[in-house]
C-alpha cells in the first residue's frame, strides 16, 4: 500500500456470534500503517461472508442490501479522505474516521505527525532548497525521537500539548546512555526536534514553545587537522599501491583548496575560471549550503590536476572518482603507512586548509570564511576561534623575544 493511500476492509467478528447465529460486520480503515476499526451496524451469517471478494453471498435480498450499504460506507470514507487531503496539512486515520462521521477533526496533533509533515515537505524540496544528505538527517532524527518516546513513555507518539521542557533533557540523557552519542551529535538531534516544534507553532498546532527556556549543553569543539610537518610527510611519501597514491593526491588537493567531498568528486573543467587577477580559480556552489565557493588554485593543487590529465582533460571529472566510504577507508591505511597518529577522514583536509594552509599563514578570518563557503562568519569563528588564539599567542611570544633583545 502506498504511504499516502488508504485501505478500507470489511471483516466479520467471528467470536461475537449472537443468538440468531449472526456475527457483526466490522469496517477497518488503514492509513500510514495505523488502523481504525468500527462497527457497521450490520450482521451476517459467517458462512455468507466472502472476505476475498468483500461480498455477502449468495445474492439474496438481505445480502444485496448489505453489499450496497458497505459500498456506500467505503465511498463515504474515500470522500472523507479526499476532503482531508484538500483541507488538512496533517491528518491521521482517526481524523479520517471523524470526517466520515461528520464530526470535527481533532485539532490536537502529535510530534510524529508534524515530523512527518516536515520531512515530506523537505523530500519534495531536495535539489531545490535541501540536499538528500540533509533530508536523511531529519529521517534519522525522526527515528531517534520515535525510539525515545517508546523508551521513555512506552508509546508510539506524544501529543504536542503533552510536551514539556524536560522532554529535551530526557532526550539528551537517552541519546547519551542508550545510543552512546556524543554531545555534539545530541545537540544536532535536539536542534532538529526544536525545528519541528517551530513548524508546529507556525502551523497553529501549538500555542507556545515548550522549549523556549532550554539551553543546549556546551561541548568543546576540537578541530582535527594536519600540522605543517604531517602534511609535508604525506605529500612526500612514495606509495607502492596506486590506489593509496591516488587517494593521497586527492586528499592533499583538498588540503590546498578546502573542497568538501561532493565538490571534489564533481570538479570538472567548467569549474576552473580565470579570475580578476589573471590566475586560475575554482568557482562552484557547495552542495550542502548552496553557497558560492571561489578558491584560488594554488600551485600544489594545480600540480595534482596536471598529474591526472590537467585542465585539457576530456573526461567529465578532473580527479579520479571514488566513493566517500572507500576514500575514508583508504585514508585509514594511509595514516598507518605514513605514521600519522590521527583519524584521517576527507573532512580533515578541509580543516587543514583552514588552519595549516590559511590561518597559520596569517590569512584573516573573514577571507577564510569566504574561501570555505560558510554561510556566516560566525560558523567559521565557532570552529576556528581556538586556532586563532593559538596563532595570536605565537605572535605575542615572538614579539616578547624581540622586545627582550632590545
Amino acid at each position: 500500500m502506498e504511504p499516502n493511500t488508504i485501505k478500507v476492509l470489511f471483516l466479520i467478528s467471528a467470536t461475537r456470534i449472537n443468538q440468531q447465529g449472526l456475527v457483526p460486520l466490522i469496517c477497518r480503515i488503514t492509513y500510514k500503517r495505523k488502523r481504525k476499526q468500527f462497527a457497521t451496524g450490520f450482521f451476517i451469517k459467517p458462512e455468507n461472508w466472502h472476505s476475498k471478494q468483500q461480498l455477502a453471498k449468495p445474492p439474496t435480498k438481505d445480502n444485496e442490501y448489505i453489499n450496497t450499504q458497505l459500498s456506500l460506507i467505503k465511498a463515504n470514507i474515500n470522500q472523507a479522505f479526499l476532503v482531508l487531503q484538500v483541507n488538512e496539512n496533517v491528518f491521521d486515520v482517526e481524523d479520517i474516521y471523524l470526517q466520515y462521521k461528520g464530526k470535527n477533526v481533532k485539532s490536537s496533533k502529535t510530534l510524529m505527525e508534524v515530523f512527518e509533515l516536515h520531512n515530506s515537505r523537505m523530500k519534495k524540496l531536495i535539489g531545490i532548497e535541501y540536499t538528500n544528505s540533509t533530508y536523511r538527517k531529519f529521517i534519522e532524527a525522526k527515528t531517534h525521537t520515535a525510539n525515545f518516546i517508546k523508551h521513555q513513555y512506552n508509546k508510539n507518539d506524544i501529543l504536542l500539548e503533552a510536551i514539556k521542557m524536560n522532554f529535551l533533557k530526557d532526550f539528551d540523557y537517552y541519546l547519551k546512555t542508550e545510543e552512546s552519542h556524543k554531545q555534539i551529535t545530541i545537540n544536532k538531534s535536539i536542534q532538529r526536534v526544536r525545528k519541528i516544534i517551530k513548524l508546529a507553532l507556525a502551523e497553529g498546532y501549538l500555542q507556545r514553545d515548550p522549549f523556549i527556556l532550554y539551553k543546549p549543553k556546551k561541548y568543546e569543539k576540537k578541530i582535527a587537522y594536519l600540522t605543517e610537518q604531517e602534511l609535508a610527510s604525506l605529500e612526500e611519501y612514495e606509495f607502492a599501491q596506486q590506489r593509496l597514491a591516488q587517494v593521497r593526491d586527492m586528499f592533499v588537493f583538498c588540503c590546498y583548496t578546502g573542497l568538501a567531498y561532493a565538490e571534489m568528486n564533481n570538479l570538472s573543467n567548467k569549474h576552473i575560471i580565470k579570475g580578476f587577477d589573471g590566475n586560475l580559480w575554482i568557482e562552484m556552489y557547495r552542495q550542502k549550503t548552496q553557497s558560492k565557493v571561489s578558491v584560488p588554485l594554488l600551485p600544489k593543487a594545480l600540480n595534482i590536476l596536471e598529474k591526472y590529465g590537467g585542465l585539457a582533460s576530456k573526461s567529465k571529472r578532473l580527479l579520479p572518482v571514488i566513493s566517500n566510504q572507500k576514500f575514508n577507508s583508504y585514508l585509514k591505511e594511509i595514516a598507518v603507512v605514513v605514521s600519522i597518529d590521527k583519524r584521517l577522514t576527507h573532512h580533515m583536509a578541509r580543516k587543514t586548509f583552514a588552519t595549516t594552509v590559511l590561518l597559520y599563514n596569517d590569512v584573516p578570518m573573514e577571507i577564510v570564511s569566504q574561501l570555505l563557503g560558510h554561510s556566516s562568519i560566525k560558523i567559521t569563528q565557532g570552529h576556528y576561534a581556538k586556532v586563532v588564539q593559538s596563532k595570536v599567542s605565537e605572535h605575542v611570544l615572538k614579539l616578547g623575544k624581540k622586545l627582550n633583545k632590545k
